[in-house]
């Protein structure tokens, strides 16, 4: 029995209903910006591997600093005991974060890191004799799977039967050139009516919401706002950190920074799972007491995992490197050519970039994992690239490793793509 059938028998997978799609490709080899199937046909990884893969798959320093780690020390709880790789960890972390972060909350994955961020906002007026219970997100955002990071969401395709069990949400949109003032005006009513914790967002990319973007300038009039009201801003960061936007992180394109960060998928290059939500000394502050109830009583087996952290350390020595630095210039200008190549085609609707990632929507109406979207995403394959299309809208999160010629060979598959949709 080969791969795909034993897969089949015991295993259900992420974001898949298995009556329609219930074959998978086994992936048996990855190195570079390049998956290999069990066949051996090879794909470019145009999206990373969902934005976590950017220095490359089982990129060579990456493994030797991770393998150091393995000889010395695997595992220890991290409640009641520390270890060198967190603490340096923490310390280069700091170093590249908004300069007014200084505590680190270490958990699993993106969903997490947002959860507690969640947590951290509501306890955060709890704990200051205040009670607030309501949370403020954008239109269209997606913020992770778990519970609390579900209610900020607002892609039903992913909350669906769960929604009578969401903390209390309300929602804004993103801001345009357009309707900043209508905003602010919301902003001020909510606020007066409402018990606002916190503003949950992710800064200037919309992720799951197809690569949506809004302007830096109407982002830092909302934050500015809400934090004349001492709501605490959480940036969601877990898609656009660790240099996809040209930056650091996307809050560094804004002149208010978040109370909170959160932060996952690259963190760790993709070879581990591990999440880390930072924090300013003030909302630290409001944990550190006499009272043990007032500490933040969250934790995961798996915090600080000193793998994941010698991985992660290994990973902001590369994106700090003047070769990892120059490649993101490349590929961001690379996509700025492809742009100006293919965005007066009849079929392509609209075009946005930041950084590294790119994304085009077609004109053309289509269902999120419709049967347009698969015939589109098997044409991608069949091409030997790995794009994963979100409805109407193709982007583009390569490896900053990415050569000239993959990234051409991914934007030739996108260009025949136009033609026969």
């Amino acid at each position: 029995m080969n791969l795909t059938e034993r897969d089949k028998k015991h295993l259900w997978h992420p974001l898949t209903q298995h009556k329609l799609h219930n074959t998978m490709l086994p992936i048996v080899k990855a190195k570079g910006a390049v998956l290999t199937d069990d066949k051996g046909n090879d794909y470019i990884d145009g999206i990373s591997s969902w934005y976590t893969s950017v220095y490359g798959h089982c990129n060579d320093y990456i493994l030797e600093k991770v393998g150091a780690q393995m000889q010395q020390l695997d595992q220890v709880v991290f409640s009641g005991f520390t270890h060198k790789p967190a603490i340096e960890l923490s310390e280069e972390l700091i170093k590249i974060l908004p300069n007014n972060q200084e505590k680190l909350f270490f958990s699993d994955n993106g969903s997490t890191s947002t959860e507690i961020g969640i947590k951290m906002a509501l306890q955060y007026h709890f704990n200051n004799g205040e009670k607030r219970n309501v949370m403020l997100a954008f239109e269209d955002g997606f913020h992770g799977d778990t519970f609390g990071a579900m209610s900020v969401s607002s892609l039903s395709v992913y909350n669906g039967p769960f929604e009578d069990f969401f903390i209390d949400v309300e929602r804004i949109p993103v801001p345009t050139e357009d309707n900043v003032e209508a905003i602010l005006s919301q902003i001020e009513e909510l606020v007066n009516t409402k018990a606002i914790a916190g503003f949950v967002y992710e800064p200037l990319v919309q992720g799951a919401a197809a690569m949506k973007m809004h302007n830096a300038e109407g982002l830092n009039k909302i934050l500015q706002t809400l934090k004349k009201h001492n709501v605490l801003l959480v940036a969601d960061e877990v898609m656009t950190s660790f240099g996809k936007t040209g930056k650091y992180f996307a809050s560094d394109y804004i002149d208010v920074k978040p109370d909170v960060i959160c932060m996952s998928k690259a963190l760790t290059a993709g070879l581990l799972p591990m999440a880390v939500t930072s924090c300013t000394q003030q909302v630290y502050d409001a944990f550190y007491d006499d009272d043990i109830s007032k500490g933040l009583f969250h934790g995961h087996t798996y915090t600080a995992n000193p793998l994941a952290c010698a991985a992660a350390l290994a990973g902001l020595e590369l994106l700090q490197s003047t070769e990892m630095q120059d490649n993101i210039a490349r590929i961001t200008a690379s996509h700025k050519q492809f742009n100006e190549e293919i965005k007066s085609h009849p079929k392509v609707g609209a075009t946005r970039q930041l950084g590294v990632i790119y994304a085009l929507d077609l004109n053309i109406k289509m269902e999120r994992y419709g049967n347009l979207r698969d015939k589109l995403f098997k044409h991608f394959m069949n091409s030997g690239v790995f794009l994963r299309p979100l409805g109407n809208t193709i982007y583009i999160l390569a490896p900053f490793v990415t050569t000239d010629e993959q990234l051409q060979k991914i934007y030739n598959s996108i260009k025949e793509a136009l033609e026969i949709v």
